[in-house]
């Protein structure tokens, strides 16, 4: 991997043009307290505008391409993205914390999205036939459009993977786009989409960075038909907030509180408990989709603590980009300052607590956002380790004694976004997972690193609406038109 500690600097990019501003922002390390990655441009409301209606001016000429000739635009431009794959992974990590192995599959998975969305460009054009019927005297045609400019939104996590869920398929469905990365881990993404940008006509794809104050014209502008954005649940409700004052349609993919349900015939072989393990820690506990619960049932509590112990021993707290680190540090004070909380909270109310790993000493990295693993072994239910989303290194462990209450526990919850059952009985899997209100249910697995890119991804209750990925991605950037022909001879018999 490319390791760099040279300052990166990126710009906007509006219809087909970089543009720099006179404002920036400070991209800060969260691995070393008062170092800057690097600077990204700061947009006036003013570049938002021009974002928006270069997107506007750009829509007609791109709308009305067929599918087939977006998709083969779209593929010359996503060419070569790997090329600076090295040094995007490098960069993001820097930006992020996470460790550069995970920056390296971020980009990776942006790459997969776009070309599983491009296969499905024989499918975006597909009309609809209603054959006439008793009493119905039309043949109606029911096709799709697009739906004109979008604003795709995405978060520090793991942003470039993120964007591959909906902008291919905003793109594929005939819209054009305005990207907003995440102010705080702004740079990765900024290049990536840029360079992909460069070979699409000009104002197809945009790029704006900036402070939140400044975005609002993402959003309320009559000219922005979605807005597709993935983030927290107060997030998602802001952006709906902003979105009713124009009718914006919206998809949100929000937070999650995940239960992983253990039942009693599960195999805990290495394998399983390495998936396990990696569906609760992958980048420090800060994926929405990661485990938060873990409910397992009483005769397997002490071998399920057991093998994740074991393999918390073995947890390498460093920078992202040092060899050997297996696990970096939260993305913010804040963020490390709320898990802190939960843990010392549940320590509080006398749960236990076993705590992994050794904190950096070295002066660069001693003050950094690094937090040490956590277990928290049979805490009460009414703790916010359980109710909330830690969004950080530390899992509840809680012990069941029937599946129903395991259910009834797991679904217990204001999120809805995914679970896991563990078991190697398929039918008990599908009949507790088909009882699990969340949008998507691995069995013997969990995690970002395990989802099937090609289904449908989205949330029940306030984990989110709206489907991203698949055909059914691509029909949430369309609308369905109706176009009805009167058939004389039916409309005759009919009379």
């Amino acid at each position: 991997m490319t390791k760099t500690s040279a300052q990166v600097v990126t710009g906007l990019y509006i219809n087909g043009e970089s543009r720099r501003t006179q404002a920036t922002l400070a991209v800060a390390d969260p691995g070393r307290p008062g170092q800057v990655a690097g600077h990204a441009a700061a947009a006036s409301p003013e570049d938002v505008a021009d974002a928006v209606g270069a997107a506007k001016a750009a829509f007609p000429p791109w709308s009305a391409l067929s599918a087939q000739e977006r998709a083969a635009r779209m593929a010359d431009a996503i060419a070569g993205i790997a090329d600076l794959r090295d040094e995007d992974a490098a960069i993001l990590s820097r930006e992020n914390g996470k460790i550069v192995m995970e920056s390296w599959v971020d980009a990776l998975v942006f790459e997969l999205r776009w070309q599983l969305a491009l296969s499905l460009a024989d499918q975006v054009d597909q009309d609809g036939i209603l054959e006439p019927a008793p009493g119905i005297p039309v043949t109606t045609t029911v096709s799709y459009q697009p739906l004109g400019v979008v604003t795709v939104i995405v978060p520090f996590n793991w942003p470039v993977a993120i964007l591959g869920a909906s902008l291919p398929h905003a793109l594929l469905a005939g819209n054009t786009a305005i990207v907003k990365p995440p102010p705080t881990a702004p740079l990765a993404t900024t290049r990536i989409v840029q360079r992909v940008a460069e070979k699409l006509p000009p104002g197809v794809l945009n790029v704006v960075t900036g402070r939140d104050s400044d975005m609002s014209g993402l959003i309320r502008n009559d000219d922005v038909a979605k807005v597709c954005f993935t983030g927290s649940v107060n997030g998602g409700k802001r952006i709906m907030e902003m979105a009713s004052g124009s009718l914006t349609r919206v998809t949100l993919e929000l937070g999650g509180n995940d239960a992983a349900i253990i039942l009693d015939d599960a195999l805990l072989d290495d394998t399983r408990l390495d998936r396990l393990h990696a569906a609760v820690f992958d980048t420090t506990g800060q994926i929405c989709m990661n485990a938060k619960r873990i409910y397992v049932h009483r005769s397997r509590m002490e071998e399920l603590v057991q093998g994740l112990s074991a393999r918390l021993e073995n947890a390498v707290i460093g920078y992202g980009l040092d060899e050997g680190t297996t696990m970096g540090p939260l993305h913010s004070p804040a963020q490390k300052a709320f898990v802190e909380d939960l843990i010392q909270e549940a320590e509080g109310a006398g749960a236990e607590v076993r705590r992994f790993g050794t904190l950096p000493e070295g002066p660069d990295l001693r003050d950094g956002n690094f937090l040490r693993p956590a277990l928290v072994l049979d805490p009460p239910p009414e703790l916010r380790v359980v109710t909330e989303e830690q969004f950080g290194p530390v899992i509840p462990i809680i012990p069941f004694d029937s599946e129903d209450e395991a259910i009834a526990w797991a679904n217990d919850s204001w999120a809805g976004l995914c679970g896991s059952v563990w078991t190697e009985d398929p039918a008990r899997a599908n009949a507790v997972g088909s009882r699990l209100v969340c949008g998507y249910v691995w069995v013997n697995d969990h995690g970002a690193t395990r989802l099937d890119l090609r289904a449908p991804f989205g949330g029940m209750k306030q984990s989110g609406m709206g489907r991203e990925q698949g055909i059914q991605g691509v029909r949430a950037f369309q609308d369905t038109r109706s176009i009805a022909h009167l058939d004389e001879a039916a409309a005759a018999a009919a009379h």
